[in-house]
Formats: structure tokens, sequence, C-alpha cells
């Protein structure tokens, strides 16, 4: 019987089981693809994210292939453009996630997790006791079509923003507002791309553009329509093509492949988990993909519902997923209040257009905020 099943080997879930394997745990990592597989994303590493990955000792492979991110370029209405340099001595990265989820799930392996690839989570094992629904393991795709049931004391849903867990547990949802969904595409060829992100806010949508290490450029338009995105080229060059900063710096870039689409994007969470379940990364609530935030909140979490965990097994802990409840508020919230307020800020015409007046009056309020969102 293994001590914890994680769901998911993402940064999220491969950061809980290094950390889980570390600390002596019997730690069994299900993965429904195989690596390497892709992953729409921005593909960026904000400077808090690295430092959090090099103090867990696992971004060295990762450092050494990425790309060195420096600071982040925002634009709006009105001809408004901010340039926010990191300090010195921090930087962000550029790395295609499936080379970055790939070298964190060889990270847990090494630490002594079990990894099964291309391996389908059905639910979650539930007993119903006195007290309530307590999970008591997972229900998995057998190889001969036949469900197969794995017991495990603790089990850590890792497994993003349609969890087979949080989901049919109640602890997940949609919400209703804002819905969004992300186009994302490589372009070779687009001029004026530098060492820095960018991001460019425009009314109903906004675009993030980063290069890769390959060379290429990562393009992602996060939109609210819902209309159109069985083509989902039309959509993205349409916004590129239409927007005066950027349509003639892609007049020579060739699209490399077909774009991705995901969505719905936001996920809220009313709980951390319940007695046997803890939630870490998207399937544990995800606010919006701008302010790059996403990646720490994944690998902080699956590093907290790993100690979480521990501490239980050790004795010290009656209520996991209480605990893990009150260390996320107490280390996301600030972050979580600030995500929102910029959700809501770019969910509206009118209050894109008075940031916007707002940042030419006082640019340095938008670096601050550049900042504060990268954790530099």
């Amino acid at each position: 019987m293994f001590d914890v099943i994680v769901c998911g080997a993402g940064p999220a879930g491969s950061v809980a089981a290094t950390v889980l394997a570390r600390g002596g745990a019997r730690v069994l990592m299900i993965e429904r693809a195989r690596f390497p597989r892709d992953k729409l994303c921005g593909d960026t590493i904000n400077p808090g994210t690295a430092a959090i990955l090099r103090r867990l000792g696992v971004f060295a492979p990762v450092e050494s292939a990425a790309t060195r991110v420096d600071g982040m370029i925002l634009t709006g209405e009105h001809g408004v453009s901010v340039r926010c340099a990191y300090e010195p001595d921090a930087h962000g990265y550029a790395l295609l996630r499936r080379d970055l989820d790939q070298a964190l799930a060889q990270a847990a392996v090494t630490a002594g997790a079990r990894l099964e690839e291309a391996t389908q989570v059905r639910r979650p094992l539930v007993d119903q006791t006195g007290e309530g629904a307590r999970v008591r393991g997972i229900v998995l795709a057998g190889r001969d079509g036949r469900d197969l049931r794995v017991p495990a004391a603790m089990v850590i849903a890792a497994d993003g923003r349609r969890s087979r867990l949080a989901i049919p547990l109640g602890l997940t949802r949609h919400p209703r507002r804002p819905r969004r969904w992300a186009i994302g595409a490589y372009f070779e060829n687009v001029a004026d791309v530098s060492s820095f992100g960018e991001m460019h806010v425009r009314r109903g949508h906004y675009v993030g553009i980063a290069r890769v290490p390959s060379g290429f450029v990562n393009v992602c338009a996060v939109v609210r329509r819902t209309t159109g995105l069985d083509e989902p080229t039309t959509v993205l060059l349409r916004h590129i093509r239409h927007d005066t900063r950027l349509r003639d710096r892609f007049q020579s870039a060739k699209l490399l492949a077909p774009p991705t689409v995901l969505g719905p994007l936001a996920v809220d969470a009313t709980s951390a988990g319940v007695p046997g379940l803890l939630l870490a990364g998207d399937a544990a609530g995800f606010i919006d993909p701008m302010t790059g935030d996403g990646l720490r909140f994944a690998v902080r979490g699956g590093e907290l519902a790993a100690e979480v965990a521990l501490a239980a097994f050790g004795g010290r802990l009656e209520s996991p997923h209480v605990r893990l409840s009150r260390l996320r508020q107490r280390e996301f919230r600030p972050k979580w209040r600030f995500n929102r307020s910029v959700r809501r800020v770019v969910d509206r015409p009118v209050t894109v257009e008075l940031a916007g007046v707002g940042a030419l009056v006082a640019p340095w309020i938008l670096r601050r905020a550049i900042s504060f969102a990268g954790d530099a």
C-alpha cells in the first residue's frame, strides 16, 4: 500500500511527490499522458517560482536549458507602454512546458516516487463514515477495461482544472464569470522580440508574447468570446493583425503549427480538500493566467500539500485538509486579491480604458504591479 497517491505529474504534483519521497513516504504518481507531453502555457517562470524551485534543489536542469527573462513589458490602450526590469539578482526564465514538466517529474522519480504514465484516474475511492465522506484511495482505468481500486492513506489531487477528484466531491467548479479561453501557438520570425516578456492588454482580450529557447516565440491570446474557437487560427491572427502595436512585427512571421485552445480557464475552490484528500495546482483553484502566478501557486501549493501530509503521517496533525486551507490562505491571499483585481480590470472595456489613462499619468503604479506579480 502506498502512503500517498499523487494524481497529476505537472509542476504541483511533481513537487509534492518530490517533497513526500524525500520525507520518507511511499509515493505513487499518476499521469494521464506520457512524457514528453505538450501543455498550453505562456512558457515563462517568474522570479518567485524560480526561487522556490532553486530552494527545492530541482532547478539546475531547468535553468541550464531555459532562456532568461529580464523583465516585463506591459502595453494598453491610448499608447500606454510600461517596461519593468527585474532586480539584478532576480530573473525569470522561459522554457517549454513539456521540458519543464518532464524535468520536475524526473526529479520526483529520482527522489524515490514511482511514476505511472498513460494512466487514467476515474474517480476518488470514498468511504462514507458517520462524519461524512473520507477518501481512501483512487479508482483507475485498468488495462483490461475494468476499474482498478488503489488504496492509500492520503491522496493529493494535482490533476488540473478538470480534476477527476475535486469536481465529483464538489470542491471546485468553473464560475459563470469570467469565462475566458486561451489560444496559444508558436511563431518564428517575429520582429523585435527581446529578453523581456510582453503582455498587451486590450478591450475584451489580452496577448502574451515570450521568446523560448528554440528561438521561436510563444504567442497566447486570452479571449472572452466563445464563438469562432472552432477556428482558433483565424481568431489568433485577427487579434494580431488588428493590433497597431503587433501587426508590423508579425509581417514576416510564420505560424509553426495550428493553435491550441484551452478553457474555460477560471476555477473556484470551496476548500483545499476533504479527509484523505488534499488539493494542489489548478485543481485547488485558478484565477487568471495574466499575472504569471499560476506556476508559483502550483509549485508552492504542491510543497504545502506535501508538508501537511508528512505532518499528518507523523501524528502532528488531525485534519490535514483544514490545515492546508489555512496555510494556502496565509500564503496566497495577497496574490489572490491582486489577481482578482486584475481580472476585474481586464474584464470590462471601461476599466481597461481607465487603467490606460491612469498608467499614462502614473506609470510607476504599473511598474510596481509588474514587480509584485513576478515576486521580484
